[in-house]
């Protein structure tokens, strides 16, 4: 078992998505939209970055001899990874779609309706999960935590599981604190009354 290959491919995925995970944090608070779609490009590429990692794990670990235990490590982050890039990746790109639509006014303000589609829970959570799962591989694959059966195995499951409702809630509050801040422009111009002549 070679640990030090296993702790830098598992060390190597964990930096990634937990960049990944800051980057998300910091989309809706962009002031301009073309802030916007350069921070919705850099997020793209570095996921891009943590799935080819993925994609490594288990060919470096095939290529090593003897045991490896990144492979069973990059199982607990790779079920939130694939969920990232089936839907979350999808929505990133309608951000930045969006946020590109002002490139000929690099100074636009980003519109309240497109921070709260980028702080959307179905972007932040599975992206800010995958970074956490990494991180909690960290311990197989420095071999103190054996699969299966392992007693802290379980603990660590359970611990991810209760980041995991934290960080959804947390982003629903988010999203739904943007959304209707987006709202507040349509309902203050209901309220305005109309002048006649």
């Amino acid at each position: 078992m070679n640990t030090a290959v296993d702790l830098t491919l598992i060390g190597a995925l964990a930096g990634v998505w937990l960049a990944a995970g800051l980057l998300v944090e910091t989309l809706p608070a962009s002031r301009t939209a073309l802030e916007l779609r350069r921070r919705a490009v850099l997020l793209s590429t570095v996921i891009a970055l943590g799935a080819a990692v993925f994609v490594a794990v288990p060919i470096v670990a095939a290529l090593v001899p003897g045991q490896s235990a990144a492979p069973s490590a990059a199982l607990l982050p790779a079920v939130p990874a694939l969920f990232v890039l089936l839907i979350s990746v999808r929505r990133l790109t309608r951000v930045r779609q969006g946020a590109g639509a002002f490139v000929a006014a690099p100074h636009t303000p980003a519109p309240p309706a497109l921070r709260a589609v980028a702080a959307h829970p179905l972007i932040t959570t599975p992206v800010q999960v995958t970074g956490l799962a990494a991180l909690v591989g960290l311990p197989i694959a420095a071999g103190f935590v054996r699969l299966p059966g392992a007693s802290v195995a379980g603990i660590l499951i359970s611990v991810v599981g209760a980041a995991v409702l934290v960080i959804g809630i947390r982003a629903a509050i988010r999203h739904s604190r943007l959304s209707l801040l987006a709202l507040a422009p349509i309902r203050s111009t209901r309220r305005t009354p109309v002048r006649t002549r």
